[in-house]
């Protein structure tokens, strides 16, 4: 940090525009980040301070150059925290950390200072006269933050943070940023552009880079592509892919809900909710992307939380919903930041006395075999898997492996399969939103005889017919919500395996 910057922390707290915990939480996230951004706008992005203040203290110094650089009046150099005393993330699962500048100017509550080793402690050689009052601030022009001169790292991240801020305003699900092409942004199933003027490949880049920290900036420009998850400060959190393509760098920001939902608030049959009453076995949520299925996993996760006394464990890329923990001790592991793969970290799952289980994705043949061996064990296993519905979910997995072993794995599966949820999220006939439709498999043992003898083609009949079970298929579902006026005949036809089971 330079004279200037120490001086203007040191003013801050003088007119009583900052709290001395404030500035040392500003100086530690400072000097976390590894980068050359100012003081100032750390303290906007934290919500520490409002532009208007920052602009009257930075006035305030080019009209009495005394303060604003106060070298050679001490002997005693500042104190500042080291950059490895505060993690590169906000904590709660691997979320990036967000210099949210601009995004909330309404002051936060500071956070308790210990004044321990690395706190700033203002030099007694060197203090602000005690006769300076706010009537001594220049009050900036209101212009004076409203366009700078120059594209800035802060300018393009608050422009960033502008259109996420935007996306939740029209419930968005997906904000899609295309370099050379407008914003676009998924409402209610469907790709709108949002304004009619494209942005340049050097817009895209800047604003998405602003909002990666150093190392994982470096992460992108080696593999070409990154996931996340990022969250603003009182706007939301997202689950966010960036990657490179012909005209430049792209980016895309999934809504993850804040707080874990319920099944109520995802429109969801309570029924759902004997999934989570097993102590052991498989269940799997499955569907194409952008379904819901980890939603339907958090609500699940969720109850368990809420109704028993477990250690759960989940392994996700990257952590989407933070579960704090309840009657439940939660602990979320994220892939790449804390565990070098699933597999790696499920295997070692097996050590850490889990309750449950939640894998954010079966996605190889290590990870569903060790999922099944955790599931034999005594174990709940929660997982998603891309898969159109229950029948071709078990052919997946049974698929996976070698020939030799398939009767082996059916024989498994038939034993801890619990049970198959298949969703899909079909816009509404008001258009003011989408509903789930479900395709719901409980095992029995007819359903683990037919597994188990590798006549998954039968079990079609025996969901169709399973309804005082909790069964039923995505057809079936499609044909309620229709019949109830939900959805449109057109969206049910658009969804079902087979039209025709849709009635007249």
């Amino acid at each position: 940090m330079s004279r200037q910057q120490e001086m203007f922390g040191r003013l801050a707290v003088h007119f009583k525009l900052l709290s001395l915990d404030q500035l040392n939480h500003a100086m530690e996230v400072q000097a976390s980040e590894g980068i050359d951004r100012r003081l100032g706008a750390v303290l906007v992005g934290l919500g520490y301070m409002t532009p208007a203040n920052v602009e009257r203290i930075l006035q305030f110094q080019r009209s009495n150059p005394k303060y604003a650089d106060p070298e050679g009046t001490s002997d005693v150099p500042p104190r500042r925290p080291p950059p490895t005393s505060r993690p590169t993330s906000t904590g709660g699962g691997g979320y990036a950390s967000v210099p949210a500048a601009s995004v909330s100017p309404t002051p936060v509550a500071a956070p308790t200072s210990s004044n321990g080793p690395g706190a700033f402690v203002p030099s007694h050689n060197r203090p602000v006269p005690q006769n300076l009052s706010t009537k001594d601030l220049v009050v900036a022009e209101p212009h004076a933050l409203a366009k700078p001169a120059t594209p800035t790292p802060d300018n393009a991240l608050s422009r960033l943070h502008g259109l996420l801020k935007e996306a939740s305003r029209l419930n968005a699900s997906d904000l899609h940023i295309h370099a050379g092409a407008t914003v676009k942004m998924r409402i209610h199933g469907s790709v709108v552009p949002i304004g009619s003027q494209p942005i340049s490949a050097a817009e895209s880049e800047a604003m998405l880079m602003a909002a990666l920290s150093a190392d994982q900036r470096s992460t992108f420009e080696s593999e070409g592509e990154l996931d996340l998850a990022y969250t603003v400060p009182a706007v939301g959190r997202y689950r966010t892919n960036i990657y490179k393509q012909h005209r430049g760098i792209d980016g895309l920001f999934h809504v993850v809900p804040m707080n874990p939902p319920s099944l109520s608030d995802l429109r969801l049959p309570n029924e759902l909710a004997r999934l989570t009453t097993y102590s052991q076995g498989l269940i799997l949520l499955t569907g194409p992307s952008g379904c819901g299925k980890s939603a339907t996993m958090a609500a699940l996760l969720n109850v368990i939380n809420e109704e028993r006394a477990d250690h759960i464990l989940t392994i996700e890329d990257p952590i989407e919903t933070i579960h704090p923990c309840k009657r439940s001790v939660v602990n979320q592991r994220q892939v790449g930041r804390h565990t070098e793969s699933f597999h790696r970290a499920l295997r070692a799952a097996l050590r850490e006395d889990p309750d449950v289980i939640a894998l954010g994705e079966l996605r190889d043949f290590e990870t569903i075999s060790l999922a099944l061996t955790a599931a034999e064990t005594g174990h709940l296993v929660l997982a998603t898997l891309h898969t159109n519905n229950a029948i071709r979910t078990i052919d997946r997995l049974v698929g996976v492996f070698p020939s030799n072993q398939q009767a082996q794995v059916r024989t498994m599966l038939s034993d801890s399969l619990r049970g198959i949820v298949s969703q899909r999220l079909v816009p509404t006939a008001d258009g003011e939103g989408r509903v789930p439709a479900l395709e719901v498999l409980i095992s029995t043992k007819a359903i683990a005889n037919l597994i188990r003898e590798n006549k998954t083609f039968q079990l079609r009949d025996i969901l169709q017919t399973g309804q005082a079970q909790g069964m039923c298929l995505l057809d079936g579902s499609l044909a309620e919500l229709l019949k109830a006026g939900t959805i449109s005949r057109e969206e049910a036809a658009r969804f079902a395996d087979d039209p025709r089971r849709l009635g007249a």
